[in-house]
């Protein structure tokens, strides 16, 4: 059966806090924080209300803290035009195009340019779909290079070596799904090896705790030291 999520908001200082009750069967409240920023309190059937508000009240300065921490996660990378000499990422470094006709649909990287070559006129739509063919096909490669790199730390702590997916997303740099998957945004192979090993070893943790409790953040000290300075890098850095 669908569990019905109530719909409710808390007025704290000069903000507004939206938040979802979701009535199950369980013994105590619960206030999660979800990468989309909704927030979502699981309460035992029959709950008092005014118990939940204090709950959530007393929560609302970490509630804030989550949010503003998914939304420093989202992807910054601005649109690109796909024109001759625009700079692109790769592994954190810029590249321009050099977008040329020729005999052949291709994508080389080298001495500092994309060589975008088009069969057809040269065009940015064309340029665009071909580099994102080629983002794919890289993304897949340096993401599964980087599972081999990261899972040795967290192995003992993880059970088994989950599977990776890659996929474009709007909001995040990666997830886990319940089925154990990592899937990874296509956009996170423009950043430096280590950023893609941060948010590597990011989702690995949460196959030991779903979270980003205490416990989560314990066992990402432990396995990634310095984590933050290598997040904020990927925050500034995908520009």
């Amino acid at each position: 059966m669908t569990e019905k999520t109530q719909s409710c908001q808390l007025v704290y200082g000069a903000h507004i806090v939206d938040y979802g009750i979701v009535y199950c069967d369980r013994k105590s409240l619960e206030v999660a924080v979800h990468p989309d920023c909704s927030v979502v309190v699981k309460a035992p059937t029959g709950s008092d209300m005014v118990v939940i508000e204090q709950k959530v009240s007393k929560r609302a300065r970490w509630i804030l803290q989550q949010q503003n921490y998914f939304r420093q996660f989202t992807p910054k990378t601005p649109a690109r035009c796909y024109v001759h000499g625009e700079s692109h990422l790769y592994l954190g470094k810029h590249y321009r195009l050099k977008i040329v006709q020729g005999d052949e649909n291709s994508v080389k990287l080298s001495r500092g340019f994309f060589h975008v070559t088009l069969r057809d006129e040269p065009n940015p739509e064309g340029a665009k779909k071909l580099l994102s063919r080629w983002y794919l096909a890289k993304a897949s490669q340096q993401f599964n290079e980087s599972l081999e790199r990261c899972w040795p730390r967290v192995a003992r702590f993880a059970g088994s070596k989950p599977a990776i997916s890659v996929k474009r997303m709007q909001k995040r740099w990666g997830s886990l799904s319940g089925n154990g998957t990592v899937t990874l945004n296509t956009n996170l192979v423009k950043a430096p090896k280590e950023c893609i090993d941060y948010v590597v070893t990011h989702e690995l943790c949460h196959l030991k705790h779903p979270d980003h409790s205490a416990e989560f953040y314990k066992l990402l000290d432990m396995v990634s030291p310095g984590w933050e300075k290598v997040k904020h890098k990927l925050e500034l850095g995908m520009v």
